[in-house]
């Protein structure tokens, strides 16, 4: 049964990783499951040390991923339009494009919304396109180095858990 249970741990770490490279809670889920798995094995393996660790890293990838875009777009000297125009532009883009590119559309439609949003708020404060541009363009950039950080994050988060789970195992 406990093979059984392990198992079920590390198929949903894969989901999890794969979730968040898509954007989605997937450090969560996967977070979740190690909670899970440590409940069910009596809080042993893991342990509540190891837990409020993984819980920290996971709140940190997510505040990153959020923020990328607008710190980048900082580094570009965007304006608080501008940084507020990326975040608000990525978080409509991925919805809009989730819907009718299920997979895809939710990276496209972040990278494509920061980009825009960043560039439209950028416009508002100075009429300058080529300035807008490179705004919009750090924004997109800083978005993919959130994904990337999240992704590393949730490959982290699940190779301690399962780590963890095997070692206990053994």
């Amino acid at each position: 049964m406990d093979v059984l249970i392990l198992g079920l741990l590390i198929l949903v770490a894969v989901a999890g990783v794969i979730l968040a490279a898509m954007q989605l809670p997937g450090t969560w889920l996967i977070l979740a499951a190690a909670v899970g798995y440590d409940w069910h094995c009596d809080w042993q393996p893991i342990g509540w040390k190891w837990l409020v660790a993984l819980a920290v890293v996971a709140g940190v990838a997510e505040l990153l991923d959020s923020l990328a875009s607008m710190i980048a777009a900082r580094r570009a000297g965007a304006s608080r339009r501008a940084m507020v125009g990326s975040l608000i532009g990525g978080f409509l883009g991925m919805v809009m494009l989730s819907i009718p590119v299920p997979i895809i559309g939710t990276i496209v439609g972040g990278l494509l919304g920061c980009f825009l949003g960043a560039l439209v708020g950028e416009l508002t404060v100075r009429d300058d396109l080529k300035s807008g541009a490179k705004v919009g363009l750090f924004a997109a950039l800083g978005r993919v180095a959130g994904m990337i950080a999240k992704t590393a994050a949730a490959m982290m988060i699940a190779g301690v858990a399962v780590s963890l789970a095997i070692g206990a195992m053994v």
